[in-house]
């Protein structure tokens, strides 16, 4: 069974979400700019150092918008 993690969504181009089959974690990363990026994972630790080199908390206006991001990756 797929269970399906919504990470964020700020409208129908710019969102990333969550796969979870059985181990494996398939993380979708969709913008305007890029295009659609898919990585695949096989633990959560794995993911969670991905999310943190990929967001670092240099690149947020605050710490709270990052620490909401690193909680949607760590509910996964």
């Amino acid at each position: 069974m797929i269970k399906k993690h919504l990470i964020y969504k700020k409208d129908n181009w710019n969102m990333m979400t969550v796969e979870v089959n059985g181990r494996e974690l398939i993380l979708r990363e969709i913008s305007d700019e890029w295009g659609e990026e898919t990585h695949k994972f096989i633990s959560r630790p794995e993911m969670m150092q991905w999310a943190s080199d990929r967001f670092p908390k240099e690149k947020f206006d605050t710490e709270a918008e990052w620490e909401e991001l690193m909680n949607a990756f760590r509910e996964v």
